[in-house]
């Protein structure tokens, strides 16, 4: 095991290279001006977030697994949606994390993919998950306030004109002030500008496509510092990515990050039901063994320092559009 405090926080962390070392193998050079220069307002470079927990059930899974295998969590989220769940089951779900001082996320409403158009069936995929027409994207508020009124402080969006509706309703006191709002990864910002835009738009943090390079996540950190959220290993949905060797240099590049463990090469179970509830609890302890492999590899190459405290959940200060006078 490598002693943390003899690295520097900044310098890379590639696998096996003290070994290729003592065999005077080359490694890559990299820039320390890669490396990210945010942190999160506690002084954390990264947090942790176990995504798809689709219920009550799933989440006493994941609570359970979390205790058992030491693995620290600071933000559940849930895909299906605020509207697939019952009162009881959010009051649940947000007591369980109120409990344990963990962030709860939950999807707002309606999206595209499940909606009567045909474009998303499409070879293109039409406008994706984004919100379409007045009813739904209302659908999407109507969640919002629901979930606030039910002691949810985190909601997921899909679409840039809900995030910015959101946001003005945080604004003006319709939703309580320490909302957090999260962009989904599949309408995630891939570009510097784009990642600014999001932020500007009422974002608090923001999933970016697992596909995106290195480079790509230190271009984008020069240009915004909104929270990035990231699957060290993505739904196939998603592209199926398994990034573990490389979650030391995405914390570098990324911070502050959030480790989302994802789950590859495993059914769909968006909208969750009943009749996916044997895949939905595997899938939700296998989510946290694959965080505690995360995590054991960070320790190894001496990169497991930095985490926020658990129970963190401040996005800290970042940049947005005026709100229009008389919002």
């Amino acid at each position: 095991m490598i002693d943390p405090s003899a690295i520097d926080p900044a310098a890379p962390r590639r696998p096996g290279a003290a070994a290729l070392d003592r065999i005077g193998h080359p490694s890559p050079r990299t820039d320390p001006a890669d490396a990210s220069p945010h942190t999160f307002p506690d002084g954390g470079t990264w947090r942790t977030e176990i995504p798809s927990v689709e219920g009550p059930e799933a989440l006493a899974t994941v609570l359970k697994e979390s205790s058992r295998l030491d693995v620290p969590i600071h933000r559940i989220s849930q895909g299906s949606g605020v509207w697939m769940l019952t009162d009881t089951e959010i009051t649940e779900m947000a007591a369980s994390c109120a409990e344990r001082d963990i962030e709860l996320c939950l999807f707002t409403g309606p999206r595209g993919t499940w909606d009567t158009g045909a474009a998303t069936r499409t070879d293109s995929g039409g406008a994706g998950l984004r919100t379409r027409g007045h009813d739904a994207f209302a659908g999407c508020v109507e969640d919002a306030l629901r979930a606030a009124e039910l002691g949810v402080r985190c909601l997921l969006v899909a679409d840039e004109g809900v995030l910015w509706t959101l946001h003005r309703l945080r604004m003006a006191g319709v939703l309580p002030a320490d909302t957090t709002l999260k962009v989904s990864a599949l309408i995630g910002p891939v570009n510097p500008a784009s990642y600014t835009v999001f932020e500007r738009l009422g974002a608090d943090s923001l999933n970016v496509p697992s596909d995106l390079t290195l480079d790509h996540l230190t271009e984008i950190r020069r240009a915004g510092r909104a929270p990035m959220d990231l699957y060290v290993e993505a739904p196939d949905d998603l592209g199926g990515f398994v990034r573990m060797y490389e979650a030391a240099e995405l914390i570098r590049r990324g911070a502050p990050l959030y480790l989302k463990f994802g789950l590859s090469k495993s059914p769909g179970i968006y909208p969750y039901g009943a009749q996916l509830r044997e895949t939905a609890l595997a899938g939700a302890g296998e989510r946290v063994r694959r965080g505690r492999l995360v995590l054991d590899l960070l320790a190894r190459l001496g990169a497991d320092g930095g985490m926020s405290p658990l129970g963190s959940r401040d996005p800290g200060e970042l940049r947005r559009f005026p709100v229009p006078e008389g919002d």
